[in-house]
């Protein structure tokens, strides 16, 4: 007999970053089945996922998304999220079609420039998302 067990679900995403913190919101906001959580870049075990993952937790230049045991960044974290959604927002596992040092090159774009957006000295997450963090 097999035992079961759950799959992880977790974005960690920079708080302080309004296009993350978005995509952390807009994560929460259609999750239907509730099964994503959330870790904060800047809390211990962001930074720890950042290193167990071969990634710079000072610079944070990317989401991760880890699904199972796999983790995905750049591009890749987005159509990874996006894909657990259900429609209508599942169709951006589309991105994967494209060469992915393309997109990633798109992706670098967006995180080199995020803070000329906008930056959250104190993010007020909503109180779904709030519920969702786990660090």
């Amino acid at each position: 007999m097999h035992e079961h067990r759950e799959e992880t679900y977790l974005i960690v995403f920079d708080g302080k970053c309004v296009f993350c913190s978005g995509f952390a919101q807009f994560i929460t906001k259609h999750d239907k089945a509730g099964v994503f959580q959330f870790v904060t870049a800047h809390s211990a075990m962001g930074r720890d996922l950042y290193l167990k993952h071969g990634l710079d937790p000072d610079l944070m230049e990317t989401n991760i998304v880890i699904i199972g045991d796999k983790a995905h960044i750049k591009m890749q974290a987005f159509s990874a999220a996006f894909s657990q959604l259900g429609w209508p927002w599942k169709i951006a596992k589309v991105l994967d079609i494209f060469p992915r040092g393309v997109m990633n090159w798109v992706y670098d774009q967006i995180a080199q420039n995020r803070y000329r957006f906008g930056r959250q000295a104190c993010p007020m997450p909503s109180p779904e998302l709030k519920a969702k963090i786990i660090e």
